[in-house]
């Protein structure tokens, strides 16, 4: 199972402190069963893998053998929870140096959509030049500035190297059923397309067609991925008690540590594997708990990497913060250190060992020295990394968010801010309908 053990948190709150939040976590989960909180129109993740329909996996599964017999190069084009899901899964399973693809049989996949850089983009469609190369548009409305600018281009492109109707059979929407201008396009051009349901926001949406197509074109075991998320919101149901619940054990630790005065959580790993599902989990709590002034900062670090770097200042540096680690059980492959007959190194009192193990006791030191630099400690431990137990992982940490969000007292499913860069942009840029906008900004810059 995965595991969650939080005693290293105890002489950093209040005694009880966990359990005394027991009650507003149970309220909190009744809420989100019974679809009774803020935001209960955006819950439809809570039962996407129990409910999962199997001719919509049959549908995923047979697009990504037809993309992936016709493309040598896949770019998903979203940006947030449009991309940030299907890159977690898919850089947590993919050999290190094989660019996001399980073996040579499969397509790589690339990321576009997710930035506003021309050198990015100019390189991207440099590389493309001359590869097979198909497309996922990953975007509700299908205006979405970042997304839309790269898929414009990339459209362009893809029709220019390999003629309209071979474009029209590697290029795949995913987004609303009725509206928006990529659903117009989808259906104007004939492009397969899948469906991003109403009701479930985008950093919740990766076992959503937006993460499985992109998963399964890579290669990987979506059902597993699924059955793995739907044994864990059977952990997490209303049934189960707090104390046996992961999700809930996970949102009591981290509320009760923000209560006490710790403001900053940052998730850590020992496996370079899991840096993007951090990147995926910022954004899944950043965007859902920063409101109303309120909100844990969600940060991360990749151990031992960043522990020439940042680990100074986790050490020592202001105590307003804690510590998620994600500790791998199993790891997938085996090496062990050589003895070396000079020794000029003074490794050989680690010949023999699994590289692993010298891994395992850099993990267990680096929490034994935070704890006692003042660094509360919670720690999440994964059997293995693999479809299921991804799957796992992911579901308990948006249960987790979705309890958490909450016992904080914010609506854990809406985004307001999200918008406000958006109009100054527009504004800035001179999009038709903003001119007054504009007028405000510039009187402003001018001073």
């Amino acid at each position: 199972m995965i595991r969650i053990d939080y005693s290293q948190i105890q002489s950093f709150i209040p005694a009880g402190g966990v359990k005394a939040l027991e009650p507003e976590v149970k309220n909190a989960i009744a809420a989100l069963e019974k679809g009774s909180g803020a935001g209960n129109d955006f819950i439809g993740w809570m039962n996407l893998a129990s409910g999962m329909d199997k001719a919509l996996l049959d549908s995923i599964e047979d697009t990504a053998g037809i993309i992936r017999e016709n493309c040598e190069v896949v770019v998903v084009a979203g940006i947030g929870g449009s991309y940030l899901g299907a890159r977690a899964v898919i850089e947590a399973l993919s050999n290190s140096f094989s660019q996001c693809i399980k073996d040579d049989r499969n397509p790589q996949i690339l990321f576009a959509g997710h930035n506003i850089s021309e050198d990015y983009l100019f390189e991207l469609t440099e590389y493309l030049k001359g590869k097979k190369f198909g497309i996922i548009n990953i975007s509700k409305s299908g205006t979405t500035t970042e997304t839309a600018l790269a898929f414009r281009l990339l459209k362009k492109q893809c029709e220019q190297q390999l003629g309209k109707e071979t474009a029209r059979k590697v290029i795949v929407a995913i987004t609303d059923a009725k509206r928006g201008a990529a659903r117009v396009c989808a259906d104007k051009e004939g492009y397969r397309s899948f469906i991003i349901p109403d009701n479930v926001g985008g950093r919740f949406s990766v076992l959503t067609p937006v993460g499985l197509l992109p998963i399964a074109i890579a290669g990987f075991d979506i059902r597993q991925l699924v059955k793995g998320a739907a044994d864990m919101e059977l952990r997490t149901g209303s049934d189960v008690p707090v104390d046996e619940n992961p999700a809930a054990i996970y949102a009591s630790a981290r509320n009760a540590l923000y209560r006490s005065g710790k403001k900053i959580e940052i998730l850590a790993n020992f496996q370079p594997k899991l840096h993007y599902l951090s990147e995926w989990w910022k954004q899944l709590y950043g965007e859902s708990e920063g409101k109303d002034n309120k909100g844990i900062f969600p940060a991360s670090v990749d151990f031992s990497t960043d522990l020439h770097s940042m680990g100074q200042w986790i050490q020592e540096g202001e105590r307003t913060i804690f510590e998620t680690v994600i500790s791998v059980d199993q790891v997938q492959h085996s090496v062990l250190v050589p003895f070396d007959e000079e020794n000029l190194d003074g490794l050989n009192f680690l010949a023999g060992k699994h590289v692993d193990e010298v891994n395992k006791m850099a993990e267990l030191g680096t929490q034994l020295a935070h704890v006692d630099g003042g660094v509360p400690n919670i720690r999440i431990t994964v059997p293995q990394l693999n479809e299921y137990w991804i799957g796992q992982l992911i579901y308990m940490f948006e249960k987790g968010c979705g309890i958490s969000g909450y016992v904080l007292g914010v609506n854990p499913f809406n985004q307001p801010g999200v918008e406000a860069y958006k109009k100054n942009m527009f504004a800035l840029l001179g999009k038709p309908g903003y001119e007054e906008e504009s007028k405000k900004i510039l009187s402003r810059i001018k001073g």
